[in-house]
């Protein structure tokens, strides 16, 4: 638990609620930073603001030595055991900080689509000048089925695209977003902006909500990066138009 943030919002008379407008997140996301998770960088300078501290007096130094060790590597900046753990939070601050680009490469991605929030935020970039690519698996073709079965969920999978494709439909109407279906076999999926990019890796047998996820910076490892984005534009070239 945060002690320390826990005081200053009483000593500000402020709530979870006031803080995640204040801030722009989710409620929820307020609770865990009391609850003790470390917010981003962004959201640590903008809370001190808030309250009118300083950000040592929130998370002393000494809190900052698992970041220290952070990234993971000299090419993954971070790495989650499953895509569930992944919070809502690293969602939007993915697709909010696009100024260019937002591709999605998934079979449903219904974990997004059922989000009202996230579909909000991508109409809201999209009118904001950046380009939304969206790829969706068909769920008429046998890779779908193929990746239904090996995750002992037979035509659970294509049902679950056929909900994504109808709850990402309004969004096709949104001048700068572009959905298409494809009948690629995904051995990943991918999320990317200009800027970063989630890898969540296809495990054979195994959900993808229950496969690691990977972020990659594509400014500190580009050759990376570009191994992902060129998959995506493949991809996306073979896709058919989604009306």
């Amino acid at each position: 638990m945060n002690a320390a943030l826990r005081k200053a919002l009483a000593a500000s008379r402020l709530t979870e609620i006031d803080v995640a407008a204040h801030l722009g997140v989710d409620p929820k996301t307020v609770r865990r930073w009391l609850s003790g998770q470390r917010p981003y960088p962004r959201h640590r300078w903008a809370l001190a603001d808030l309250l009118q501290t300083e950000e040592d007096t929130l998370w002393p130094p000494r809190s900052q030595e698992g970041e220290a060790r952070a990234p993971a590597s000299e090419h993954v900046q971070r790495v989650y055991a499953h895509r569930w753990q992944v919070p809502r939070e690293v969602w939007w601050d993915l697709f909010s900080s696009a100024e260019q680009e937002i591709g999605i490469l998934v079979y449903s991605g219904l974990f997004l689509a059922d989000d009202a929030g996230i579909l909000e935020l991508l109409d809201s970039r999209a009118r904001a000048g950046v380009s939304v690519r969206i790829l969706l698996g068909n769920p008429e073709y046998s890779q779908v089925r193929q990746r239904g079965e090996e995750e002992g969920i037979g035509d659970a999978l294509a049902a679950r695209v056929r909900n994504a494709l109808a709850l990402f439909h309004p969004l096709a109407e949104s001048d700068g977003i572009e959905i298409r279906t494809h009948s690629t076999i995904l051995y990943n999926s991918v999320y990317l902006t200009e800027k970063r990019i989630l890898v969540n890796q296809h495990t054979y047998g195994i959900p993808a909500a229950k496969s690691p996820v990977v972020e990659i910076d594509r400014t500190l490892s580009p050759k990376m990066a570009q191994t992902y984005t060129r998959s995506f534009d493949l991809t996306w070239i073979a896709a058919n138009q989604f009306y």
